[in-house]
């Protein structure tokens, strides 16, 4: 055989930078081949004679040495569950929010309820674990799925703390888009037909994609095309992480409403799922049983698995009074609410005229309803008797729509009818009206409107409501109290009528005053949310314009009317109670005196602060946020009108009624909680952790060998990335890209920094060992320092097990290992100077590889036995939902009435199930490999100098 290498033989691949083991060799026309085997790679190539070079040839740099020791310190440090977003964006989260990330990526299976209380940052919980989950490369296309109210706020949010921009996209737009495509425009985006494949991160409103069974006038075509486009094509667009908010909405009174359909097909369309609800079980076990089965269907066959048990692995959640700040104190201050009657003074005696009239109205058209079964009539009337204690800008405003439909040729209910009962409790005042106001009427409703109309009118021409009046009072009376002439002031209504009259009333006294309503579009709420911030001393705003804000800027808010619902208030104080509020809450509820809604809130406060004391506040608040809670309410002010003397019984009885539901609640409730123990130091640690550094020294050493280059520039470097492209200035840190926002900040999310830092080398028996001098070190440390990686692997499943953790071993000359040692030398290399000596370690190679090697198997046994012991939990917990799952199945299909297609169904499970069974048997013999990736010896053997 002619010159060169054998079979067997180790050697260097001079192209790719990295020790090779021949494994095939052929010699013809005077050519010699090779086929060999990289380590590094775990692949085979073949090789050209001229690419193969002696082992002993090989000189690696202190560059490649510092990447070597940096990429492996970041990628142990990832295994080790290192957390890379609190350290590369700029939100600081709190001890609960690191929490919940901790949480989430301490699983394979990223699919959870976050379930924290109102107002503790469950959207910045999201941000954080997107933010994780992409800067491992494990994510790129996102979908959000929220309620349109809080879309702008998820917009906001991700962009202001994750510098994560997400396209809006509009049901109108899908529209065009057809348009577009129809007209021969599809070379724009490639051929694709799928908007939703258009842009990567998207948000989208809950109600605008859910599928739809029937419209009116439509045919099926139509119906096919508008399901396709809003439905089918979202869910089949390519997403590797979906965010619902809200997520109790999709829960559905059965699995056919067309909201739990739409939870359902997204659910199966991500791999990782977050549902993020405050109130997820709402006291109907089915319903909370259908969330978790989007989470996992497999652990929830039925209602039998809802127990806490089985719950607790999939819901992260803290509570208020748990909450502490990055200094361990409570995170929310004490609030101050207080009930403000309003006296009437003689100058509002036609308001309160019309105030009365407008009750009997009310109490006369409430039971006309109830006797015809008339359910729209019945909630107008209810909406007629908040209007007035409103407004009389509110009232007049309705009754001329009113007077408009009861002349026109034919009112109708149906709009009322369309509306699912569910969305319609979700609605605020103002939408509920614009739906009752078109029903149909009663016999002699019409000449009672015309009435009440010119009423109306008069009490307008007279004069301001008392009201009004009183809040003006009230905020010149808090300037004196706060000692602040430009204090800001939330002022909220249910109605945009009173809206408008509130704005016109108070500019036309010298006040600024700002509106926000549910009909404004996105760019006009965030305008008006920025005045308010800035000059603008007054904020009114309705329910739907409110939702989703965040005012912490203001802590002063006044109710100018008040819902029916108690916690329909505790979600407008909540806009200012949120995390970051500095000041004591002030909540101030306006009522008018010697009415009905007056002493009716007056009882009710007072016996539901007694609940509120008995069961915990969040409890009680819990319970009333519910859908089913808030007919009682209704229940109990309509009773009120009809019978004024029977108050306080019917208040005792909606008492009850709401303590039942709490203690129930508790219950459901005790599913999600879960003891933990929440560090305030942990939150602070990591804006110092040198994970950021470590990128660094990864990508700026290693790149020089990849055909890449990076020049340090002032605060900046200068980056030639391997494949040719160039970064003109970049940073690598947060701190460095929040202070210069025109560096391009590199994070392990960018794909070229990841191939940079992925690329480990291998180090092989009798590969010469590079003789390093560390500044730090004492002279007298003398001896073999090599870094390992531990890796176990089982891939013959669907879902490959893979981990590999790195292992630094230090061994003297005279034999001794020293694990501190050890440790210390990996840190010393990425903080320290180090140098080469000119020659390398050739003649004692092997014998340092095998001393290093026999060490390395004693010491990682610890880790490798580590590695073991998840994969067996993991198969262990693979194996009891799968084992749940059957059963549960199995006996579902028992109660199938035909034998036949039961005993059909039954093989079909079992041979299912044994074949998953025997898949998770057979990746119990899993393949443990270890490896050197860098040994270098300190010192000179004997202490001489190099």
């Amino acid at each position: 055989m002619s010159g060169g290498f054998a079979v067997g033989d180790w050697c260097w691949h001079a192209r790719q930078g990295s020790p090779c083991r021949v494994i095939d060799r052929q010699d013809v026309w005077g050519e010699v081949a090779y086929r060999v085997w990289l380590p590094a790679k775990e692949a085979v190539v073949r090789a050209r004679a001229q690419d193969l070079v002696e082992l002993t040839s090989v000189r690696p740099t202190v560059e490649q040495i510092l990447h070597t020791a940096a990429a492996a310190k970041l990628l142990d440090a990832l295994e080790d569950n290192l957390l890379l977003a609190p350290i590369q964006s700029s939100v600081v989260p709190l001890p609960h929010q690191l929490y919940a990330l901790n949480r989430a990526m301490s699983r394979d299976r990223i699919r959870y309820l976050l379930a924290d209380e109102v107002g503790l940052g469950k959207t910045i919980e999201a941000g954080l674990i997107l933010r994780e989950l992409k800067l491992r490369g494990m994510v790129r296309r996102v979908l959000v799925v929220a309620p349109k109210g809080l879309v702008r706020q998820w917009q906001a949010e991700m962009r202001l703390h994750f510098g994560e921009a997400f396209r809006f996209v509009e049901p109108s737009e899908l529209a065009a888009f057809r348009q577009w495509r129809d007209n021969g425009a599809l070379s724009v985006s490639g051929g694709d037909d799928n908007l939703w494949r258009m842009h990567d991160q998207v948000i989208v409103s809950l109600d605008s994609v859910k599928p739809i069974e029937g419209r009116r006038g439509w045919s099926l075509e139509q119906l096919a095309t508008y399901n396709r486009e809003r439905f089918e094509d979202l869910i089949s667009a390519g997403w590797d992480l979906v965010i619902i908010d809200e997520a109790h909405r999709l829960g559905g009174s059965t699995e056919q409403v067309a909201r739990y359909k739409l939870g359902a097909a997204l659910a199966e369309a991500a791999p990782y799922l977050l549902l993020l609800s405050a109130t997820p079980h709402q006291g109907k076990t089915d319903q909370f049983m259908r969330l978790m089965q989007l989470l996992d269907r497999e652990a929830f066959p039925d209602e039998g698995s809802i127990d806490r048990d089985r719950v607790r692995p999939f819901v992260i959640r803290t509570e208020k009074r748990a909450a502490i700040d990055a200094e361990g104190q409570p995170l929310f201050k004490p609030r101050s609410t207080r009930l403000h009657p309003v006296a009437w003074q003689e100058r509002h005696a036609a308001q309160r005229r019309l105030y009365e009239a407008v009750t009997d109205y009310v109490r006369h058209g409430y039971n006309q309803a109830m006797a015809a079964k008339q359910r729209h009539i019945s909630f107008l009337m209810i909406l007629m008797q908040r209007l007035v204690t409103s407004s009389t800008a509110a009232i007049r405003a309705t009754l001329e729509k009113r007077q408009g439909v009861l002349e026109a040729p034919q009112a109708q209910a149906s709009l009322f009818e369309a509306v699912d009962p569910d969305e319609w409790a979700e609605l605020d005042g103002q939408s509920q009206l614009d739906i009752a106001v078109q029903a149909s009427g009663w016999e002699r409703e019409k000449s009672e409107v015309e009435m009440l109309l010119d009423l109306a009118r008069e009490t307008e021409r007279q004069g301001t409501d008392a009201k009004a009046e009183a809040l003006l009072e009230l905020i010149y009376k808090l300037h004196q109290e706060e000692n602040d002439p430009q204090l800001k002031v939330l002022v909220f209504t249910e109605f945009v009528p009173t809206q408008a009259m509130l704005a016109e009333f108070l500019e036309s006294r010298g006040f600024s005053v700002a509106l926000l309503n549910g009909g404004m579009d996105l760019d006009a709420r965030t305008r008006a949310q920025q005045a308010f911030s800035r000059d603008v001393r007054v904020l009114v705003s309705t329910d739907a314009g409110g939702e989703g804000l965040n005012l912490q800027f203001c802590h002063v808010i006044v109710n100018f009317d008040m819902p029916w619902n108690p916690m329909r208030l505790e979600q407008r104080i909540g806009r200012v109670d949120r995390i970051g509020q500095p000041h004591v809450v002030r909540a101030i509820n306006l009522v008018l005196e010697d009415t009905v809604e007056h002493r009716v809130r007056e009882v009710l406060e007072e016996k539901l602060a007694v609940i509120a004391q008995e069961f915990g506040v969040d409890k009680a608040a819990d319970v009333m946020d519910s859908v089913e809670v808030e007919p009682i309410f209704d229940e109990l002010f309509v009773h009120g009108l009809q019978d004024p003397s029977s108050i306080d019984k019917e208040c005792d009885a909606v008492i009850n009624q709401v303590r039942e539901k709490v203690a129930a609640s508790r219950k459901d409730t005790d599913l999600l909680t879960e003891d933990h123990t929440l560090e305030a130091d942990d939150a602070r640690k990591w804006r110092g952790h040198p994970a950021q550094y470590w990128l660094e020294r990864a990508i700026t050493a290693g790149l020089p060998a990849r055909g890449g280059a990076a020049e340090k520039a002032g605060d900046a470097w200068r980056v030639r990335w391997a494949d040719g492209s160039e970064s003109p200035r970049v940073c690598f840190d947060a701190r460095t890209a929040e202070q210069n926002p025109e560096m391009e900040w590199i994070t392990l999310e960018e794909p070229r920094a990841r191939a940079v830092i992925s690329e480990l080398p291998r180090c092989v028996a009798g590969q010469p060992v590079p003789i390093a001098a560390v500044s730090g070190l004492p002279d007298t440390v003398h001896g073999v320092w090599s870094l390992w990686e531990i890796s176990i692997s089982a891939s013959n499943l669907s879902e490959n097990f893979n981990r590999r953790r790195f292992l630094p071993v230090f061994v003297t000359d005279d034999g001794r290992t020293f694990v501190p040692t050890a440790k210390r030398i990996w840190d010393l290399l990425l903080t320290e100077n180090v140098t080469l000596a000119p020659k390398v370690e050739v003649e004692h190679a092997l014998a340092c590889f095998e001393t290093s090697l026999a060490a390395a198997k004693a010491q990682g046994e610890r880790l490798f036995t580590e590695l073991l012991e998840e994969h067996r939990a993991w198969l262990a917990e693979e194996r009891e939902r799968a084992r749940y799952a059957f059963e549960a199945r199995y006996q579902a299909i028992g109660r199938i009435g035909l034998p036949a297609v039961r005993e059909h169904r039954r093989k079909r499970l079992v041979a299912e199930h044994e074949a998953r069974m025997a898949a998770l048997a057979d990746a119990e013999a899993c393949t443990p490999d270890l490896n050197a990736v860098l040994m270098l010896r300190i010192g000179h053997p004997g202490g001489t100098p190099a």
